[in-house]
């Protein structure tokens, strides 16, 4: 009988310990000479510190309309319903919505803007697809964060993505102050990858969607990057977007202030690193969550 030959894992996580793994992929995967919206300093940025912000990428009137789409999704009975949504614990109130891409023809405009998705194919050099997408809604006076995590150890592990091909866009629906549960990353932590202790459970997602679990770093890894580089807080008006590798180590605190946070969340993927079967999980997450719709943005 012959067997299937191993497939090469560059990124193990969630075995019996941390481990660390320099970044085996390039950060931009584009030519140096390719055209596109990024110039070259902001890309040399984004190659160095992981990040990329825009002061402003969409106008005030684009932020109205998607706000008031935003509302409409939170309140109708049922998205409410629907699997797509996750509800905060405590508060009952709707914290984000998924697959808003397929949901609402409005935001699925705005993925297939060229500001959007050509600062996409610029960074990874590719077509690139829709991984996931959804809107985040951080009401004030206690709606709770996100919990420090890189976004590609779960997506590699449960959701089966092989290599770093894959970047993500805020785009902010208010303002974002010091205060209220912004984003921060920690600068230049893309470029080495965190493997997390401890299996994945069963179906996983229906728990850390809400508060996140199997794959968060420890506390003593967490110090050591933040020691050597710092936090970084994005603040910015409504209508600003930051863009942001996948293996940054992110996360936001609750927001306790009056003033609410939402943002409209992308991941795009390059259509040259589709997933495949998890590199740590029993299954792969639901398609709403890790897409295995490969066909690209047009």
């Amino acid at each position: 009988m012959t067997t299937a030959p191993a497939r090469t894992d560059l990124y193990p996580t969630r075995g019996v310990g941390e481990v660390t793994t320099p970044r085996q992929d390039p950060v931009v995967w584009s030519k140096p000479e390719a055209a596109g919206p990024i110039d070259p300093v902001g890309l040399g940025g984004f190659e160095r510190d992981g990040f990329l912000s825009v002061e402003q990428l969409i106008s005030p009137d684009e932020v109205a309309l998607y706000r008031a789409e935003l509302e409409r999704l939170i309140t109708d009975p049922v998205i409410r319903a629907d699997e797509r949504s996750i509800i905060e614990p405590k508060s009952q109130d709707v914290r984000s919505v998924f697959e808003i891409h397929r949901i609402s023809e409005i935001f699925a405009g705005l993925v297939r803007d060229e500001r959007v998705v050509g600062r996409a194919r610029q960074i990874l050099g590719s077509d690139v697809y829709v991984h996931q997408s959804r809107i985040n809604v951080k009401p004030g006076f206690g709606a709770s964060g996100f919990y420090w995590h890189s976004d590609f150890e779960t997506w590699h592990a449960e959701d089966g993505l092989p290599n770093m091909r894959t970047v993500s866009v805020s785009i902010a629906l208010t303002e974002n102050f010091d205060t209220n549960g912004g984003l921060m990353i920690i600068p230049g932590s893309h470029k080495t990858f965190l493997g997390c202790a401890g299996e994945t459970p069963a179906d996983n997602y229906k728990q850390s969607l809400k508060m996140q679990g199997a794959g968060t770093p420890s506390n003593e890894a967490l110090s050591s990057m933040a020691d050597a580089a710092g936090i970084k807080l994005f603040t910015g008006k409504a209508g600003s977007a930051t863009w942001f590798d996948c293996n940054c180590m992110h996360g936001s605190g609750d927001n306790i202030t009056p003033y609410p946070r939402s943002n409209v969340f992308i991941v795009f993927n390059s259509v040259e690193n589709t997933a495949v079967d998890p590199f740590a999980a029993p299954s792969p997450r639901p398609s709403f969550i890790g897409a295995r719709d490969f066909t690209p943005v047009r």
